[in-house]
């Protein structure tokens, strides 16, 4: 069919089976059916867009592998070593300098079942269940350093960013006497 129309059929004309004219329409055909061979089409792959993301690739997807860490942080036979897969320094120098050591790590999880939102005007609040659906699970994650002073809570992605001094970490212990 060609817009609406059929082709050639037996010996009818060309110009009785359509209501326009091949010759003065803009485009040509090559040959009966106007079938022709098409150019040749290269592969390729399609473009992705421009991704703003510049960080190294080690860094990419950083809530994904937090969230492994949690999963699986508890159940590790040996959490020094998979504290060392993570690039988790125990001993690490911060942006500003101050050397940390590692004291603990800590996981903990939430599950939120109840919502309040507060009322109208201002006069109280309103607590509801939330259905199955709108719970949800959270998991916190938190490395505790201390820097000489006192404790300090890393995030895991500021954890990882420590210029790590783990192997050549000393202290000097003082005399009492």
């Amino acid at each position: 069919m060609h817009g609406g129309h059929h082709h050639h059929r037996g010996a009818q004309s060309h110009h009785h089976d359509h209501d326009h004219d091949h010759h003065h329409h803009g485009h040509q055909h090559a040959g009966p059916g106007h079938n022709r061979q098409r150019d040749i089409v290269q592969w390729q792959v399609p473009h992705r867009p421009e991704s703003k993301d510049l960080s190294p690739p080690h860094e990419r997807d950083l809530d994904l592998v937090e969230a492994s860490f949690v999963e699986n942080f508890a159940r590790a036979s040996d959490p020094t070593s998979f504290l060392r897969l993570a690039g988790i320094p125990f001993v690490g120098v911060d942006a500003s300098g101050n050397v940390l050591h590692l004291l603990r790590v800590e996981t903990a999880d939430r599950t939120d079942i109840g919502a309040v939102v507060p009322l109208l005007g201002g006069g109280g609040v309103r607590y509801d269940v939330l259905p199955a659906r709108m719970t949800s699970r959270r998991h916190d994650l938190g490395f505790l350093y201390h820097d000489g002073k006192g404790v300090v809570r890393l995030s895991f992605a500021e954890a990882r960013k420590l210029e790590d001094r783990t192997d050549a970490s000393h202290f000097n212990i003082e005399s009492t006497e």
